[in-house]
């Protein structure tokens, strides 16, 4: 049986269910279900506070009895409701729990993700034991308006500085996915790009496509 990091290190599209972008995230993640994908993908639980930290953890059970074999469960910024609800890991910003606090907590066989902005960042998350980073923006979002975009020529740098997986996050969607993988960069991060599509199935089973899955 593949372990839950291998699953992370095969999986080219991480899904960010943002509650204040996505709404209702229940409904989401069985919209993404019916697509009956074969291949691993990510799916994050994001809750920037719209609801109490009973309501996220209600929410992080339920999703959790929602993901499939082929996919892993990642809890935004709460370490404390990843080990609750029983997911497979947790993202942590700049600003939240070192690396090695958050491994404290969740254990060894535990995903840990870190936002970055930067090579520093990226390669001192590496350091710290993350099991991958998410890299951005890397276009201008509404999901974060008030981050500036980096562009794509990061990318490039990482693929030869960092071992575990990367993504590519911030304003990405189908219309620039070929700028991304043109500079070798393998996974992206989406969130707008799917739960905002009119047909969420189709749109998650074109990007894979597009990523070559």
């Amino acid at each position: 049986m593949v372990s839950k990091k291998g699953l992370l290190r095969k999986s080219r599209l991480y899904i960010i269910a943002d509650k204040a972008t996505c709404g209702d995230v229940i409904k989401l993640f069985k919209k993404i279900n019916t697509a009956k994908v074969k291949v691993p993908f990510v799916l994050q639980l994001r809750d920037k506070r719209i609801g109490s930290a009973g309501e996220i953890l209600r929410d992080a059970r339920r999703l959790k009895a929602l993901s499939g074999k082929n996919s892993v469960f990642i809890i935004n910024d709460y370490p404390d409701i990843a080990v609750l609800a029983g997911a497979d890991g947790v993202h942590l910003g700049q600003k939240d729990l070192p690396v090695k606090i958050a491994r404290k907590l969740l254990g060894k066989d535990k995903i840990i993700g870190v936002s970055c902005h930067s090579l520093a960042q990226a390669i001192q998350a590496q350091k710290q034991g993350a099991d991958y980073v998410g890299i951005g923006p890397i276009f201008p979002t509404p999901t974060k308006p008030e981050d500036k975009s980096i562009g794509t020529s990061l990318l490039k740098k990482l693929n030869n500085k960092l071992r575990i997986p990367f993504f590519a996050i911030g304003g990405v969607d189908e219309s620039n996915l070929d700028k991304i993988c043109a500079t070798g960069a393998k996974r992206v991060a989406v969130c707008r790009a799917i739960c905002k599509d009119r047909n969420i199935p189709a749109a998650f089973i074109r990007i894979l496509n597009k990523l070559g899955q």
